[in-house]
């Protein structure tokens, strides 16, 4: 007697989130997202039940992350196979990520969405969130200038780096660490490599493990964002909002499609087919880190893509291919100076650009971790950093979509480096 076919976890997900969106909206529209009752929900129920999913993927990123990277360049077999990859995905990573922040720039320039913003409603909003606007713009100020921002990615601890979630220090250690296991190739490195893909092995055992809870977890999310903002998060700065989505949205179709088909060798269709699921939880979780246990699973099981580019690409990219991070930061900062009225120069956008391609590297995968990177970006040229308290109203929505961006163009160069890459024979046993 066959089983009746289980539905896809991607289908629940997306049951999930419209569930958690029409229900919230419904409350919101009966009680004005003020009842108490629904505070009580938020804060006790559907609040702890998102969280709890959040932290249970941010509890399995450090081992995978550190496990799949030294793993994944272990595999590379020799310095030279790894500097190959490496450097294609580097030169893959700045062309994109320059195409993403110039579509955002242009957009901007061409409607202008800062020109019409209501005066009074700015200061309303920056009240509103005045508190988290300077929290954010003096965290700013104290990550340093460029030097110390590369001299940090060096860890002189990697175990306080783990601690203090500073993933481009655990990123550095373990390439470094995967590099040795290249040059050392004794049986005792293999064995720790063997150890490690170990790790591995476990990390996404329990990752298929959490990711069940997803649909649910993926509902209260969604509950909550529209419960308590219902749809104001989108009427307060629709310009603003309108032109940043329909650069991502740009993005996403042309020059995702463009790059498989003409540099990756695949089917667009199948592509974004095969990274449904994916996307659908970087679109909840709003969190590129977050998402990298289930980007992995969908490169090697739906793209069937080979172990060892994906593991090395979307590790490297969870954090330094970051499309729609960059995008957004070129958007935020010309509106903001549309509002301000501050006039860039063509050379001040051209920094700008260069400034934010840097900044999509070096943001943390974490939700709103692009923040602090635009209040540093709006004090290079001149815009009040403080101006971010105008986009914290709508900024969840759009970390939603931008992560969707990222994850997306993560598996993107995941499949552009696998062209031409084959996946080596499994060791036999004897």
């Amino acid at each position: 007697m066959s089983a009746r076919a289980a539905m896809p976890l991607h289908t629940k997900m997306l049951i999930g989130f419209v569930v958690g969106l029409v229900a919230g909206l419904a409350v919101h529209f009966a009680t004005d997202g003020n009842a108490e009752w629904l505070k009580w929900l938020t804060t006790w129920v559907t609040q702890p039940v998102g969280q709890l999913f959040l932290r249970l993927l941010f509890m399995l990123v450090i081992p995978l992350l550190f496990s799949a990277l030294v793993v994944g360049v272990a595999e590379m077999g020799d310095i030279r196979a790894l500097g190959r990859i490496g450097w294609k995905t580097l030169g893959y990573t700045i062309v994109v990520s320059s195409i993403a922040v110039a579509i955002g720039i242009v957009l901007v320039n061409l409607f202008r969405p800062g020109d019409g913003v209501d005066p009074a409603l700015a200061q309303q909003l920056l009240a509103d969130a005045g508190s988290r606007a300077q929290a954010i713009v003096a965290g700013s100020s104290t990550q340093g200038g460029a030097a110390t921002l590369l001299l940090n990615i060096v860890p002189t601890n990697v175990v306080k780096a783990a601690a203090d979630n500073d993933i481009l220090a655990v990123m550095f250690f373990a390439l470094m660490f995967g590099i040795g296991i290249v040059l050392t190739k004794s049986p005792l490195a293999m064995r720790t490599k063997e150890v490690i893909e170990g790790v591995f092995e476990i990390a996404m055992s329990l990752i298929h493990l959490v990711i069940r809870f997803a649909p649910y977890a993926i509902a209260c999310l969604v509950f909550n964002l529209a419960a308590l903002f219902g749809w104001d998060l989108l009427l307060k700065l629709a310009g603003y909002v309108g032109v940043a989505l329909l650069a991502m949205a740009i993005h996403f179709v042309v020059v995702y499609s463009l790059s498989v088909r003409l540099l990756g060798g695949m089917s667009p269709l199948a592509f974004f087919r095969g990274a449904q699921e994916a996307i659908v939880v970087a679109f909840s979780t709003a969190s590129s880190n977050a998402t990298l246990p289930t980007a992995l699973k969908v490169a090697e099981e739906e793209l069937k893509l080979p172990r060892r580019v994906s593991r090395f690409v979307l590790t490297i990219g969870a954090t330094a291919n970051q499309n729609g991070t960059a995008l957004f930061e070129g958007v935020t900062v010309l509106f903001l100076a549309q509002f301000f009225n501050v006039d860039l120069s063509l050379t001040q956008q051209v920094v700008v650009m260069l400034v934010c391609i840097l900044g999509g590297i070096g943001t943390a995968g974490v939700p709103a971790g692009s923040l602090p990177v635009i209040a540093m970006i709006c004090g290079m040229v001149g815009v009040p950093p403080e101006g971010i308290g105008l986009i914290l109203g709508v900024d969840r929505l759009l970390d939603m979509c931008r992560t969707t961006l990222n994850v997306t163009g993560d598996l993107a160069a995941a499949v552009v480096v696998s062209r031409g890459v084959d996946e080596p024979p499994e060791p036999t046993a004897g």
